[in-house]
């Protein structure tokens, strides 16, 4: 009993990031210059260099992912994409019945878009050779990105519920070789999160109302003369603050709450997750990194990105239910009775 518990808890494996801001700016730099001389074609190319340099950088016990996505499905894809948005915004101006037409097509059709594109980002996504995958059925899709979306969007209570069920679509239908992953988190902690959220934005709405309209009343009786004339500028100043503060606050307590409850509750058969993402170190990596963007006009945006990404991949782990190598020596088996066969069904990706 002893040796099975013993075999059963195998200590965490710890994701590991190397990559480096410095090597990472010189595929950022390169991408931007090349995007330009192209007018935008080659920021598929670019999207290709930047996963596999995050992704071959990315370990979980001592070996590396990999990324093996075609630039040439992703152009497509965007293609797609953008002569979609541009017939839709043109065509109003022919006609609004076009435009409504237009819409329905584009709603019929965007739920089974994306669900190609998660289709071609895990069957592209590879770990010790083996490939992820996707396997959502279509009328998920539509209830998640369609109907709920809708829902959602005219009516924000729904959010939480549809954030939930969105994880919920493309967890539960993703899978390793052939093992499945499964989601166990709640509705209600998804409504947690989001409360929590609203309650510290309208503290922080209310900070900056009194204190913009105690400083507002003071320069008014100052200048008393040019009261009308503060009035406007105060308040396109304070609204701006506000949104950053918000966002500076609200974004990071968000992020670090939903990635530790999604991955805390993802499971990949019988191995588990772990994530311990804290709010307030990712507050002030997101705050100091904005700040040197700022400062630096820019050029410290792929340290960033950097910077970030390491904090949070080096705060998951992996915990195997037993051994962690017979699990992969299964997965090699099954994966090569079903084969690449399948390679070429997957090949429109819209994401940017």
């Amino acid at each position: 009993m002893e040796q099975q518990l013993a075999f059963n808890q195998q200590p965490s494996l710890p994701f590991t990031f190397s990559g480096k801001g410095s090597e990472y700016f010189s595929i950022w730099i390169v991408n931007i210059a090349l995007n330009i001389a192209t007018l935008g074609i080659y920021s598929a190319w670019a999207k290709v260099r930047k996963l596999q340099y995050f992704y071959r950088n990315t370990a979980l016990a001592g070996t590396s992912f990999d990324y093996h996505g075609n630039p040439i499905a992703i152009l497509r894809g965007r293609g797609i994409a953008l002569a979609a948005l541009l017939g839709f915004q043109f065509s109003w101006q022919i006609s609004p019945l076009i435009g409504v037409v237009l819409f329905i097509l584009l709603a019929a059709v965007f739920p089974i878009l994306i669900k190609r594109s998660l289709q071609f980002k895990l069957f592209n996504s590879s770990y010790r050779g083996l490939r992820f995958g996707f396997d959502g059925p279509t009328g998920g899709a539509y209830h998640v990105f369609l109907w709920l979306t809708l829902l959602a969007s005219f009516i924000g209570a729904f959010w939480p519920y549809t954030h939930h069920q969105i994880k919920s679509y493309q967890h539960n239908n993703s899978r390793y070789g052939q093992t499945q992953f499964s989601f166990s988190a709640t509705v209600g902690q998804y409504y947690k999160v989001y409360m929590i959220a609203g309650l510290l934005a309208l503290g922080t709405l209310f900070v900056f109302g009194a204190l913009g309209g105690g400083i507002f009343q003071m320069m008014a009786v100052a200048h008393h003369e040019q009261r009308s004339s503060f009035a406007p500028f105060m308040v396109v100043v304070f609204v701006i603050l506000a949104f950053a503060v918000l966002q500076a606050i609200i974004g990071p307590y968000i992020q670090a709450r939903l990635q530790n409850i999604v991955w805390n509750h993802t499971k990949l058969g019988e191995h588990s997750f772990s994530s311990d993402v804290s709010a307030r170190n990712l507050f002030f990596i997101t705050f100091t990194n904005f700040i040197l963007i700022i400062f630096t006009l820019g050029l410290y945006k792929p340290f960033a990105t950097i910077r970030l990404l390491r904090y949070r991949l080096e705060t998951m782990a992996f915990a195997p239910h037993g051994s962690f190598e017979d699990f992969l020596a299964g997965q090699s088996q099954q994966q090569s009775a079903t084969g690449e066969e399948t390679a070429e069904m997957f090949d429109v990706d819209i994401s940017f």
